[in-house]
C-alpha cells in the first residue's frame, strides 16, 4: 500500500470515464499512477506510486451527496500523504447551476484552506481552451458546440466566470492570458491581488500546453485546485521538474495477456460514439436496445445477453443503447430524464455483470454515466493504468476485483477516433 509521505498527487474524479482521462494524462506525463473507484477501503493493497485518481460517480448526483463524497476522498488522499489535491471536473464544465462544481470547490477549498483555488477546464490538446474566460470547443464558444447538449448538464453559458459565480458562495474572478503569458510570477501577483478583493477562485485562462505548465506550477503553491486533465498534465509536468515524482511506466505491470472473450458497451448519445458504432457494425455483430423495452423491465437486458451467448464464440460484439438527440428526448418526454437515464444505466450494468458471468474479461465502455453504471456493479477497487488507446483513454487493468483478471477500456462520449472500439480490441490482449 502507498504510504503516507510518499503520495506526490492527490485527485479527486466527478466520473470515471474523467478519471481514467486524468489517470492516462498524468501517466503519459511521468507518474506512476493508480486509478480507484470510489474512496479505496484502507486496507487495499496498491503498488508504490505517484499519483492516486478517485474516481466518483458524482457529477449529476445531488449536491449535498456529491461534496459528502469527496470530501470522504479527500481524507483519505490526505491520510496517505498528498500535499496537493485536483478535483477533476469535464473539460466541458458540465454541470446544472445547482452544482455541482461549485458546491465540491467550496468545500474542499474550506477544507484546505486556501484563500484562493486556480480553475481552469482547459486541455488544448482535445480542443478545450479558455480565453477571457469563456470556454472553447475547437474554434466555437462552447454554447455554439454540439457539447452543449449534454443530457444530463446542458452547457448553454461559455463564460465560466459567470457559471461558477451562480454555483460558488464566494466571488470568482479572472487570470486572463496576457497575465499567464508573463509567467509565474505574474500569475502569482494576480492572485494575491484578486484574494484581496475578496474572490476566492480564478477561472485561468489556458490556449497553449505552456500554459498548463505556468499554471500547474503555481497550483503546486496551493493545496487545491480544480480543473479539467490539462490541469493534471501541468501539475505532472511541475512536480517532474521539481523532482517530487519519479517518472517511471506501469507497461511491466500490464504486459500479461488476459485473453478470452471481448464485448463492447455503448450508453452515450454523442455525436463521437454514434459515429464509432455506425463503425463497428462494419467489422463485429451490433446490437441496439430498444429502449422503450429498456425503460419497462429487465426482458430487454436478458434479451442482449442471450443474444450475446451465442457470438462470444466468434469474436467481439457491441451492445449500445445510444440513441440519437431526437430519441433520447422522446424518451425522456414520455418517462422522465431521472428515470429513463437510471433505467438504461442499470440495464447496461445487468449486461456487463452477464457479460462478465459468461467468461468477459476484456470490456470497452462508451458514456461516462454507463461507465460508472458498469464498475460499481462489477466492484472492482481500483485499476492500474497502462497504454493510451486515445487521447484520454488508457488501457486499465483491474486491481483488486474477485473476479480474476480484467481489462477495460472507459471512455467518455466524445473521446476517441473513427475506429475506436476496434482500437481498444487491439490493445487489450
Amino acid at each position: 500500500m502507498t504510504r503516507a509521505g510518499k503520495l506526490s498527487l492527490g485527485c479527486i474524479a466527478d466520473d470515471y470515464t474523467g478519471a481514467s482521462d486524468l489517470a492516462n494524462t498524468l501517466t503519459r506525463a511521468g507518474l506512476r499512477t493508480v486509478q480507484t473507484i470510489g474512496v479505496p477501503a484502507d486496507d487495499l493493497a496498491l503498488p508504490e506510486v505517484d499519483a492516486v485518481v478517485v474516481s466518483l460517480k458524482s457529477r449529476s448526483i445531488e449536491a449535498g451527496l456529491a461534496v459528502t463524497r469527496s470530501r470522504a476522498a479527500e481524507t483519505w488522499l490526505r491520510g496517505r500523504g498528498a500535499k496537493h489535491i485536483l478535483f477533476k471536473i469535464c473539460s466541458t464544465f458540465d454541470s446544472t447551476d445547482a452544482g455541482n462544481i461549485g458546491p465540491v470547490m467550496d468545500a474542499l477549498r474550506a477544507d484546505s484552506r486556501d484563500a484562493i483555488v486556480l480553475v481552469t477546464p482547459a486541455f488544448p490538446e482535445t480542443g478545450r481552451t479558455v480565453y477571457q474566460g469563456n470556454l472553447f470547443v475547437g474554434s466555437v464558444p462552447l454554447n455554439e458546440s454540439p457539447l452543449k447538449d449534454h443530457p444530463l448538464n446542458p452547457m448553454h453559458d461559455s463564460n465560466l466566470v459567470r457559471v461558477l459565480a451562480r454555483q460558488s458562495t464566494t466571488k470568482v474572478g479572472l487570470v486572463d492570458l496576457a497575465t499567464l503569458s508573463r509567467g509565474a510570477d505574474a500569475v502569482r501577483a494576480k492572485l494575491a491581488e484578486l484574494t484581496q478583493g475578496g474572490i476566492g477562485a480564478a477561472i485561468v485562462d489556458a490556449v497553449f500546453d505552456r500554459d498548463l505548465e505556468t499554471i500547474g506550477q503555481v497550483a503546486l503553491d496551493h493545496r487545491l485546485s480544480v480543473g479539467a486533465s490539462g490541469i493534471g498534465l501541468g501539475l505532472a509536468r511541475a512536480l517532474v521538474a521539481a523532482s517530487k515524482a519519479r517518472p517511471d511506466t506501469t507497461d511491466a505491470m500490464l504486459a500479461t495477456p488476459v485473453g478470452g472473450p471481448a464485448a463492447c458497451l455503448a450508453g452515450s448519445c454523442s455525436q463521437a460514439t454514434l459515429r464509432q458504432i455506425a463503425n463497428a457494425e462494419k467489422v463485429m455483430p451490433v446490437l441496439h436496445l430498444d429502449p422503450e423495452r429498456v425503460v419497462a423491465g429487465k426482458d430487454e437486458a436478458q434479451r442482449a445477453l442471450a443474444w450475446a451467448s451465442d457470438r462470444l464464440g466468434t469474436g467481439p460484439i457491441l451492445i449500445a443503447s445510444s440513441s440519437t438527440p431526437d430519441q433520447v428526448a422522446a424518451v425522456q418526454s414520455r418517462h422522465g430524464r431521472d428515470a429513463a437515464g437510471h433505467a438504461i444505466e442499470q440495464a447496461m450494468a445487468d449486461i456487463a455483470d452477464g457479460l462478465v458471468q459468461s467468461g468477459v474479461h476484456r470490456l470497452v465502455v462508451a458514456g461516462g454515466e454507463t461507465s460508472g453504471a458498469v464498475v460499481d456493479r462489477l466492484r472492482i477497487p481500483g485499476f492500474l493504468v497502462g497504454a493510451e488507446i486515445a487521447a484520454g483513454v488508457p488501457v486499465l487493468r483491474a486491481v483488486g476485483a474477485g473476479r480474476g483478471e480484467m481489462v477495460l477500456a472507459l471512455k467518455s462520449g466524445n473521446f476517441g477516433g473513427p475506429e475506436f472500439f476496434s482500437d481498444a480490441l487491439a490493445l487489450m490482449p
